[in-house]
């Protein structure tokens, strides 16, 4: 049986193919240090998993939940008004979702038709592209270059590409290349928005791991944001929720609404016990927010200036849980080779930047998810192999 056009060209083929080397090198009696999958390593802080515990014995958890509950609602409007100074109407302008790639994966459904284009970061986290394959959209790519300090330059999208377009996905700080965004930078993309009648998607997964004194801002900060976007923010980062799958759709009404449609059409809403563990975190101390965020710094320093010690230059980044770095110096081949060679002779697995985009060729996604013992023994081991 043939299957749907549709998922022809999804692909997860570079990462199945390292999971496969990583097997083969294991089979060789080799431990393998997996900085791939940026899943975190830790678990939440335990007032989060007491809450679990608790709402485990409440018999009415088991039910269908349909939509996010009032007091979990209540409680992301809360903190995003504590974090980011912006004022939300629980109601309407806050979606509950089973992770935030369930938004992701689903907004698209509601607003892309056949032949329509969307304008999507290369590189970028794979589920925006799939998400407009899904939807049989077309795909516009944004190069993320260095030169522009790894932001969308708008202003080379032909103008006729624009006006055709219907979303817009951006995500600072940054996965795969770790970059961040200013003030000026929102302020452009909400006028670009409003200029060309466009959706702005921003993924902020990772605005609490941030270092050095930096504070990622929302994109619903600029004035007029709401009026042209929602923002994707998730549990999994913040809070090491990631199995969990609790995440939020914030924003513009209209839109929450279309991606409620399509929603209520495909499940039944986030597990209670879930939720109740969603509002501990949210309303429950925030230190470990902070613990986490310096875990992540001490992660990054040992990485980045390990690195340099070899004579391998990459960037410090200001926030997001991994490191994009250029291949170093005196290689000729593509990144996936030198990922491969890497993972045979040393045994530590990145993820080469080309599985992100074409404009991710060249570099290597490192992940911060192992402790910094591991992150000293990969840095120990790469020596060898760069030796």
């Amino acid at each position: 049986m043939e299957i749907a056009r549709r998922i022809q060209n999804i692909s997860s083929a570079i990462f199945n193919e390292m999971e496969e080397i990583k097997r083969q090198v294991e089979q060789r009696g080799i431990k393998v240090i997996n900085l791939g999958v940026g899943s975190p390593d830790r678990p939440p802080a335990p007032h989060i998993i007491e809450a679990m515990h608790n709402a485990l014995d409440k018999l009415d958890n088991y039910r269908y939940t349909l939509v996010g509950s009032p007091a979990l609602r209540r409680a992301l409007a809360n903190w995003y008004y504590n974090r980011f100074g912006v004022e939300l109407n629980p109601d309407n302008e806050v979606l509950v979702l089973m992770g935030s790639q369930d938004g992701l994966a689903h907004i698209a459904l509601a607003y892309i038709n056949p032949g329509d284009i969307a304008l999507i970061p290369d590189p970028g986290y794979p589920i925006y592209a799939a998400s407009i394959i899904l939807a049989e959209g077309e795909i516009y790519p944004m190069p993320l270059l260095a030169k522009n300090n790894f932001l969308p330059d708008l202003k080379a999208i032909p103008q006729e590409v624009a006006q055709r377009a219907k979303l817009l996905w951006v995500n600072y700080p940054n996965n795969p290349v770790a970059a961040s965004a200013d003030r000026k930078f929102f302020t452009e993309l909400v006028y670009y928005a409003h200029k060309y009648d466009i959706i702005v998607c921003h993924d902020i997964a990772y605005c609490e791991l941030a270092f050095d004194g930096y504070k990622p801002i929302s994109f619903l900060e600029i004035p007029g944001a709401r009026e042209v976007g929602i923002e994707f923010y998730s549990l999994s980062k913040t809070y090491n929720m990631a199995g969990c799958r609790i995440g939020f759709a914030i924003g513009n009404a209209g839109v929450l609404s279309a991606l409620s449609r399509i929603k209520t059409n495909i499940d039944y809403g986030v597990f209670n016990v879930v939720q109740e563990a969603g509002v501990a975190a949210l309303e429950g101390p925030q230190d470990c927010v902070r613990e986490n965020a310096e875990l992540y710094r001490r992660r990054r320093d040992v990485l980045v200036d390990g690195l340099a010690r070899l004579g391998w230059e990459v960037p410090r980044p200001k926030a997001s849980m991994f490191v994009w770095a250029p291949l170093p110096k005196g290689y000729e081949c593509t990144s996936k080779e030198f990922a491969i060679k890497m993972l045979h002779r040393s045994g530590v697995l990145v993820i080469p930047g080309n599985a992100f985009g074409e404009m991710g060729e060249g570099y290597l996604r490192i992940a911060l998810v192992q402790d910094e013992s591991l992150l000293q023994e990969a840095v120990h081991r790469i020596g060898e192999f760069l030796s």
